[in-house]
């Protein structure tokens, strides 16, 4: 009994750990996203229409995420706000994949 209590404890708090870290990096999740609409443009997904309006996206949401770090601590409105952008940037590519705009 006391070896699955040693065992289960600290894989608790690394669980716990692990998923926190995970969801404030919002850098490299940012850094994630644009590689995927690069590589969606390459792949023909999306319009060069589509792949400026993202583009532009990109770059305010990399404004957001320096504009929150520049004084060092990163408020939870500053959070909820950068990370409301890029569920939004994510949304917005799965539509522009799959709903074609012609221009």
């Amino acid at each position: 009994m006391k070896s699955i209590k040693n065992f289960l404890v600290p894989a608790l708090f690394l669980f716990i750990l692990s998923s926190n870290v995970s969801a404030q990096n919002f850098r490299s999740e940012q850094r994630k996203l644009e590689a995927t609409v690069n590589l969606a443009y390459k792949n023909k997904k999306l319009t060069a229409t589509e792949y400026s309006k993202l583009k532009r996206e990109q770059e305010v949401i990399k404004g957001a995420i320096e504009k929150a770090e520049a004084d060092g601590v990163v408020t939870p409105d500053e959070k909820n706000k950068i990370h409301s952008k890029l569920v939004r940037s994510r949304k917005r590519l799965a539509k522009y994949k799959t709903n074609r705009e012609i221009y």
